[in-house]
């Protein structure tokens, strides 16, 4: 099984080149060589889930580097940073809203049958595919443990 994210970054790569979009050419780069090494040091093909996991965490590295560049004054990284989230963003699904996100956890909640922390573990790993890439982890394991924990 392969993956359709992959296939229309390798296409969106041959684009940039015909266009001599070097910037969006060298984003394209990055993440393309990402998936490779991913493939290549665990010997399997991508499929979408994993293509999104891997997005998702050159998202979240994005976003901390940003974060640093923007404080320490470095706005000509914080520039190349953020053209890079927003090139890697094109190949995320579109954010989870509040309520689909709480239903989400309702529902994985209820499927597993959870009702301490003890659970939470469960509860997550009903939850990722449906909400990898669109929403932060993060949060999502917050609202877990509110629930979980009664607040």
């Amino acid at each position: 099984m392969s993956s359709e994210i992959k296939s229309r970054i390798d296409n969106d790569v041959k684009d940039a080149m015909r266009a001599r979009d070097k910037q969006r050419l060298g984003t394209l780069r990055l993440i393309t060589a990402e998936l490779k090494r991913v493939e290549v040091d665990e010997r399997i093909e991508l499929d979408d889930t994993r293509v999104l996991a891997i997005l998702d965490k050159m998202s979240k590295q994005r976003k901390d580097s940003l974060a640093q560049y923007e404080q320490a004054g470095r706005q000509d990284l914080a520039d190349q940073e953020s053209f890079e989230l927003d090139v890697i963003k094109e190949y995320m699904p579109s954010a989870m809203s509040e309520a689909e996100l709480e239903a989400a956890v309702a529902g994985a909640i209820a499927s597993t049958g959870a009702s301490t922390m003890k659970d939470m573990g469960q509860v997550m790993a009903a939850l990722r595919p449906a909400v990898q890439g669109r929403a932060d982890m993060g949060a999502v394991s917050n609202l877990v443990k509110q629930r979980l924990s009664g607040a």
